[in-house]
């Protein structure tokens, strides 16, 4: 399997944000702490879901980027962050595919639409106390929404993958450990590209990568737009089989 290049999927997927980015009030300038900035007026989910997806590209590219210079440590606190923001998107997705945007959605989008400061010119006088929803209770509602037989099995996946990702970002010893080896053995802080895990990262991408595509699915869904969904659905598929992978897609009746 060769994961790089990624170039025409990134592409396709910020041509698919333009298209769902088209569909919604744009941002417009405000006033705010004493400067202007862009702010989506309207606070919608598919807004929000639309500020997720750009991130998710972003990142990818960024993601992209340290794998091909062999920074693995980064490259997997990246991926923590992008598989987040896939559950984001996959969270509120399923609420607008729905219709049934609970008071949990609420919750999630009123914290995630609050200004980080309020007090212009000191950041420190900010009343902004951001109430961040809880990780395991939109995980809880993605197992409990995803029909698949055992969905306690789903949200230890979920956790676990989590788990996996989080010693990147917090740096455990073990995942720190990765960086030593070789002959005389050493610490690789420039770049890890000529030892044996570049192989497992470069696979672990495109994990993510497929994932991601998998959210821009479903959010074509959410956004109503089925041709759409099923151009991405029919890219997820032939992102796959190019790579000799077989994985369960995305379907009109939310199986996993």
């Amino acid at each position: 399997m060769d994961p790089l290049p990624y170039d025409q999927t990134l592409k396709s997927m910020a041509d698919t944000l333009a298209d769902l980015a088209a569909r919604v009030p744009s941002p417009v300038l405000i006033e705010n702490a004493g400067a202007y900035v862009y702010r989506y007026r309207e606070r919608t989910i598919h807004q929000a879901i639309i500020q997720k997806l750009a991130r998710v590209v972003s990142g990818l590219h960024a993601a992209h980027l340290l794998a091909a210079q062999g920074f693995f440590q980064e490259q997997g606190v990246l991926q923590r962050v992008i598989d987040e923001l896939n559950e984001d998107v996959t969270f509120l997705s399923f609420g607008a595919v729905t219709g049934d945007v609970t008071p949990l959605h609420l919750e999630y989008l009123d914290a995630f639409y609050q200004e980080e400061f309020d007090q212009p010119g000191d950041a420190l006088a900010s009343s902004q106390r951001r109430p961040m929803v809880p990780r395991q209770k939109i995980r809880a509602y993605l197992s409990r929404t995803i029909r698949i037989s055992d969905p306690s099995s789903k949200a230890e996946v979920l956790r676990t993958i989590s788990k996996i990702y989080s010693g990147f970002v917090h740096g455990a010893s073990p995942h720190i450990m990765d960086m030593y080896g070789g002959a005389p053995p050493r610490w690789h802080v420039a770049g890890m590209l000529a030892t044996p895990l570049t192989e497992d990262h470069r696979e672990d991408l495109w994990n993510s990568v497929y994932r991601a595509i998998g959210s821009f699915a479903l959010a074509a869904k959410a956004f109503g737009v089925e041709e759409l969904y099923i151009v991405v659905r029919d890219y997820m598929r032939a992102f796959a089989a190019a790579a000799g992978q077989e994985y369960a897609h995305p379907t009109s009746d939310h199986e996993a």
